[in-house]
């Protein structure tokens, strides 16, 4: 069984943005401008849940030529789980989120 990643506010505000549209494949530079996560946090975030099998992940050709391939994201069975666990915690007051 894959350990859970600790539930800090960066990875719980990932998750929900996550788990608002969990079929989806989206990009870490559309994932940090809406959840306002700054890279240094976001993607070893994206790393860590995606090795520990709460994302998948893919490269997917640019849209533009000349320009590099990019990363993209989404959750899998074990990440809608663990999003939505997080997100119980963070609505529960007896809950509480551990800081980043």
């Amino acid at each position: 069984m894959t350990r859970a990643p600790r539930l800090s506010r960066p990875t719980v505000m990932l998750l929900a943005e996550l788990l608002a549209a969990p079929r989806s494949w989206r990009h870490g530079y559309d994932l940090s401008q809406a959840t306002g996560l700054k890279s240094g946090t976001l993607y070893p975030l994206l790393i860590r849940l995606d090795e520990g099998g709460f994302l998948e992940s893919r490269w997917e050709p640019s849209e533009l030529e000349g320009r590099p391939p990019r990363h993209a994201y989404r959750l899998t069975a074990n990440g809608v789980a663990l999003a939505k666990e997080a997100r119980a915690r963070a609505a529960s007051p007896r809950l509480r989120l551990k800081e980043a």
